[in-house]
């Protein structure tokens, strides 16, 4: 999948070379396949798993183990197709579905290909991601995008993708009340797709007071601020409660932590359901018995994405989803603008989603 270039190449990436270690370097591109295209990268966001990969070197079970070029959320301009490629030209504006799957497997066969055991991923460890100036990527995997959609929106597709995955996943509709945990990126991200759903009431609850107040501002109904502390669980409900104003149909946990699923076990009606988006924690403490034996709620997970990119071009095109407000920062691809632009978005606060101009 590429190796790092001897200096001649022109094409540039962002290369993970050790815990808070990142260089820009030339990256020598793999073969262009009978099947692939060459993507020149225009707009490249940071998602909260390159942050964790750049502080720790890990996510859950992947290890990098080796130096990888960082980045998934990604579109660009095609340069070059493949001898098969009759989908795509030289020229087209597209935005990427990063995960390769085997196709064989009776989950890709399914249909469900987002839980295929052989998946390979951009910017998932050991294959490298996209913060480049170019990527060689299957064409199928490559979606054009209408005219009145830009080349940062076609970026925003793949966290918009997690959001309507577990809107599908939980079949939000005109009937159901949303409670959504979790103010960052794919809180705000499974916010927005609810309401395009049809949701007619979204109460968010979160830690950080700044984030509540632009999620009021970009369309929630309600907001709560809660603590991380556990002891504070039983009035945070009764709060969140009040502010919904009725049963709470559907809770979202965009964080995954033992005090937040708890709370969308709590608060969630019985009969109802919660969709486990966050991965923060891998083991949790958590009152199933009370939620899920005695009262039938329902707990469902929802693994990255499948079939969504149509979706969410069509959302944007339509204009029922607006994703630019997300994208609080910019940067270029110079070594320092790389380092600067992580730095902000590891700091969170007003920083949402911050997105590199390549």
């Amino acid at each position: 999948m590429g190796e790092v270039g001897d200096g001649g190449e022109e094409n540039m990436a962002a290369w993970l070379l050790g815990i808070n270690n990142l260089k820009v370097l030339p990256y020598k591109l793999p073969p262009l396949g009978p099947n692939d295209v060459r993507v020149r990268m225009k707009a490249v966001g940071i998602c909260g798993t390159d942050v964790h990969y750049l502080k720790t070197m890990r996510m859950t079970h992947y290890v990098v183990k080796e130096p990888m070029v960082i980045g998934h959320e990604c579109a660009g301009i095609i340069e070059e197709l493949g001898s098969e490629v009759k989908s795509l030209a030289v020229g087209d504006r597209v935005a990427v579905e990063p995960g390769m799957t085997c196709g064989r497997c009776k989950y890709c066969k399914a249909g469900r290909y987002n839980l295929c055991d052989d998946t390979k991923s951009l910017g998932l460890p050991p294959i490298h991601g996209s913060l480049a100036n170019q990527l060689v990527h299957p064409a199928d995997l490559c979606f054009k995008l209408p005219d009145n959609v830009n080349l940062e929106e076609g970026a925003m597709c793949e966290p918009l993708s997690v959001g309507v995955h577990a809107c599908r996943r939980a079949n939000i509709n005109p009937e159901t009340n949303v409670l959504i945990v979790g103010a960052g990126t794919i809180g705000l991200v499974t916010m927005f797709t609810a309401r395009a759903f049809g949701s007619p009431r979204i109460v968010i609850a979160d830690v950080d007071e700044q984030r509540l107040l632009i999620a009021k501002s970009l369309g929630a109904d309600e907001f709560v601020k809660v603590s991380p502390s556990i002891e504070d669980l039983d009035q945070e409900v009764e709060q969140i409660k009040k502010a919904m104003g009725s049963d709470i149909d559907v809770t979202f946990d965009c964080a995954g932590f033992s005090k937040t699923m708890s709370t969308a076990l709590n608060a969630t009606r019985t009969g109802g359901k919660i969709c486990l988006v966050g991965m923060g924690h891998n083991e949790m403490t958590i009152p199933l018995t009370s939620a899920v034996a005695a009262r039938e709620v329902d707990i469902i997970g929802a693994f990255r994405y499948k079939e969504t990119w149509p979706l969410c071009i069509e959302l944007i095109r339509s204009g029922k989803i607006d994703v630019k407000p997300l994208i609080t920062h910019r940067f270029g691809f110079s070594q320092e603008e790389v380092e600067e632009a992580f730095e902000v978005s590891a700091r969170g606060g007003k920083a949402i989603k911050v997105m590199f101009n390549l």
